[in-house]
């Protein structure tokens, strides 16, 4: 006698049961969320931000009705311009490169007061550098910000850093890529450069003029000693003994006016005085 056959299901039977076990995986994979390294998240449940930071690793969502949104931890650099005026009311302007980090601690509040990363460069970190700068500049003049400039990035540092630190916002380095200053201020430097090397060359001149003055000051001085002491020392005896001692011996070719032979008196006696002496 011959058994009676199983009946198969019918083929939506087995779709439907296909339909749920997708479903149940769709679900499974969607209450799940791994956070890789570097980043945290920040979980929401029917657009309420829940508190607790999501770290890396694995975590469990509810699902269907919850999303995570992740935030990156890594340093994140932005260039941002500021312009201030300076003490003596001179425009600057400079652009700053910001090396700044997230807190994780303060994640979730950041999701609640910013939402995403660009939010918190556009209504955060901008605005504050301007601000920042702002007083960095109003300390010193334009001059000041140039000699100093150390000092100016100092100043802009500190009021920075305690601006961004209430929104979780970890400054890590700041940079000046540019400084700039205003037109008028740049043809008065140059003026004043002008100036001060037309100073230079004419207080240079002046000293080489009293270094000259002084040189004939002391050739003239010299010379009047000179002077004095020869007319001191030349007596008339030491003429006579220095005619002699450049005469030749011979008497001129060519004599004066009166005939007189220009020669100096001897005082050599005569050979007629001599004679009488003898006799």
């Amino acid at each position: 006698m011959r058994s009676a056959a199983t009946p198969k299901p019918p083929n939506w039977t087995l779709s439907v049961v296909a339909a749920i076990a997708a479903v149940l995986l769709a679900i499974g994979f969607n209450s799940l969320i791994v956070i890789n390294p570097g980043q945290a998240g920040v979980l929401s449940i029917l657009g309420k931000a829940q508190d607790g930071v999501l770290l890396e690793g694995i975590h469990v969502k509810p699902p269907l009705v919850s999303v995570v949104d992740v935030y990156d931890l890594t340093v994140q650099k932005f260039e941002v311009p500021a312009q201030s005026s300076t003490k003596d009311l001179q425009e600057l302007s400079a652009s700053f490169a910001i090396n700044f980090r997230l807190d994780p601690l303060q994640v979730v509040t950041i999701r609640r007061t910013q939402g995403s990363l660009q939010n918190i460069v556009s209504k955060i970190v901008a605005p504050q550098t301007q601000e920042s700068f702002k007083i960095a500049a109003a300390r010193r003049t334009v001059e000041e910000a140039i000699t100093k400039r150390e000092e100016l990035k100092r100043d802009f540092d500190e009021a920075l850093d305690l601006r961004l630190q209430k929104y979780g916002i970890i400054v890590l380095d700041t940079s000046v890529v540019d400084l700039n200053f205003s037109k008028e201020f740049s043809r008065a430097v140059e003026e004043k450069q002008i100036a001060e090397q037309r100073a230079q060359r004419a207080i240079y001149v002046a000293r080489e003029a009293e270094q000259e003055a002084a040189a004939t000051i002391n050739r003239a001085k010299g010379q009047a000693e000179a002077q004095r002491l020869l007319r001191e020392t030349l007596t008339g005896e030491l003429l006579q003994k220095q005619a002699i001692e450049k005469w030749d011996g011979h008497f001129p070719q060519v004599l004066g006016g009166n005939g007189a032979v220009p020669f100096l008196n001897l005082d050599i006696p005569s050979a007629a005085s001599s004679a009488t002496e003898k006799s």
